[in-house]
């Protein structure tokens, strides 16, 4: 306002700032007659730090307000020329706290696909050793399938007669697609016909696509075709990805699908691996999201399956890096299903070393370091690295506990609902897997189905060469053998990971912990502090 003085200026800021509507402030002074901007930004400086909201400023006026600008910064409140970059600014902060959010969010747990990497893994190398690098429609759905993305019945015909007998298994209306091993996109040969009603149409399909592949790219691209039910298109088409970039190694591309696809261009792009967490926020960056949420009337699509297949499809994309490209593309997405209709995956060819495989620009979970066990009365656990998704465990695993073991864990009492905390919980949960991490021991209740942590041992780096260990085992648990197995598996893991050496230090009169250290070959060393025993283990 233009008769406002530096004393309502700084009332209104004072007003906002007690506003639980609002999330921050910015406060704007232009060049005019009564307010004093030096005196306004000596005042304002007073609300750096106690309203909890992010408090800009924009000083408009150049020399004349360079006193208060001085004033402002110095109090920790970041000062802008013009609105606008402050406006900016704020943008910037709320994009941080979204992504950050999302990062911490802890995901719902997925199951994964039991075996799909080493079928798939042998699958591809059969591939690349052929000289191929191409897999037909036929091929790359199977691939889906293993990691449990569904997909529409496809079946190979190489003959006329065999899609006849195909056609008549499956039920009409039938679709034909080119069946080939060099081109990837069937309708740039005209090699897609649909709804066919009858065999005299199919055998009419067949012959066309035969002779349209052979005027347009040589007989020899024509391997039959693939039949395949015709679904109803009553949703969404979406098209679900993943290629290569020179910086980020494998990048998951998600948006609107179909023939549309370079038309619309409505995709956003992530890096594996995906929980359901990212994978949500992925969708979220589209435009078709809105409209997967239903519009007009119509139902919205089960987005939780939804974020379940993208998962699925980062596990495929991470476990299998010999695959180069891979795109899904129509994926149909309706209130009552999901399902590939068609699907392209190319292979890197065989001239590609493993040395020489793209990198993920994020670590993948390592699951080389899962082990099944049993402990001396014979119950099996597996031993595992930990995962965001287990964040609830993790809090059941702490109500366990007894005080005496939080005490000797933490040296410290520490209350259950400081333990769980979820910003204490994901530094723990939420690890890169580079600088050390948590090793779980995870029983399936057999009365339950339900799985529970019995004991957790990590390691985490204290500076390049070193990392600190250390183990707790659920009150229950104790004396069957378990710290000392989990501490033992601390140590192969951290020397897989290349680390020299593992430290531990412990109260004095922890004598069972200290007694699992020396089984495992640590050295237990006095310490200045006459309350703890150091522990060393050269790796």
């Amino acid at each position: 306002m233009a008769d406002a003085d530096a004393e309502r200026f700084v009332k209104a800021v004072d007003i906002v700032s007690k506003d639980p509507a609002s999330d921050g402030l910015l406060a704007i002074i232009a060049p005019q007659g009564l307010a004093d901007p030096t005196a306004a930004a000596t005042e304002m400086a007073k609300y750096a730090h106690t309203s909890g909201k992010p408090l800009l400023a924009s000083w408009m006026g150049g020399e004349g307000v360079a006193e208060g600008t001085v004033i402002l910064n110095t109090a920790g409140i970041p000062t802008f020329s013009y609105p606008d970059t402050a406006a900016r600014a704020f943008t910037y902060m709320w994009r941080y706290t979204y992504n950050l959010r999302g990062l911490y969010e802890t995901p719902e747990m997925i199951e994964p696909a039991i075996d799909a990497r080493k079928k798939v893994t042998e699958f591809v190398q059969q591939t690349r050793s052929s000289g191929r690098t191409l897999l037909n429609e036929f091929e790359a759905k199977q691939v889906l399938a293993s990691y449990g993305i569904p997909v529409v019945e496809t079946r190979a015909a190489e003959s006329e007669e065999q899609a006849v007998a195909t056609a008549s298994a499956i039920g009409y209306p039938v679709v034909l697609k080119l069946l080939s091993n060099t081109i990837a996109h069937k309708t740039d040969v005209d090699g897609v016909r649909l709804s066919l009603q009858n065999e005299d149409q199919l055998r009419s399909a067949f012959r066309s696509i035969r002779v349209s592949v052979t005027e347009k790219a040589g007989a020899n691209h024509f391997l039959g075709v693939t039949v395949q039910p015709m679904v109803r298109r009553d949703g969404y088409e979406l098209i679900l990805g993943s290629t290569i970039d020179a910086q980020f190694g494998p990048v998951i591309l998600f948006g609107s699908g179909g023939v549309m696809v370079e038309v619309y261009r409505d995709r956003a792009l992530a890096l594996p691996p995906l929980n359901t967490t990212l994978a949500q926020r992925l969708m979220e960056q589209t435009r078709i999201f809105a409209a997967l949420n239903g519009v007009r009337g119509r139902k919205s699509v089960d987005l939780s399956a939804l974020e379940q297949l993208l998962v699925r499809f980062s596990q495929l994309v991470m476990e299998q890096p010999w695959i180069r490209e891979i795109d899904i593309n129509p994926l149909l997405a309706t209130p009552d299903h999901l399902l590939a209709l068609d699907a392209r995956v190319v292979v890197h060819d065989s001239g590609m070393t493993a040395e020489s495989l793209p990198r993920a620009a994020i670590r993948p979970y390592p699951a080389q370091y899962v082990w099944e066990w049993k402990m001396k009365d014979g119950t099996p656990v597996t031993i595992r690295p930990i995962r965001p998704e287990d964040e609830p465990l993790m809090v059941q695993f702490h109500r366990t506990l007894s005080e005496r073991s939080v005490y000797l864990r933490y040296f410290c009492s520490l209350s259950l609902s400081t333990r769980v905390e979820h910003e204490r919980l994901v530094r723990i949960c939420f690890g890169s897997y580079d600088r050390g991490f948590a090793l779980l021991a995870d029983r399936k209740n057999p009365e339950t189905g339900h799985h529970e942590v019995l004991g957790v041992g990590r390691f985490s780096a204290i500076h390049r060469g070193e990392a600190e260990a250390a183990v707790l085992v659920s009150d229950q648990w104790q004396g069957r053998g378990l710290g000392t197995e989990l501490l033992a598996v601390v140590a192969r893991v951290a020397r897989e990971e290349k680390f020299k050496r593992l430290s531990g230090e412990i109260l004095r009169d922890n004598l069972a912990t200290q007694a699992i250290f020396k089984k495992v070959g640590f050295k237990l060393r006095s310490m200045e502090d006459p309350s703890s025993i150091s522990a060393l283990l050269e790796l």
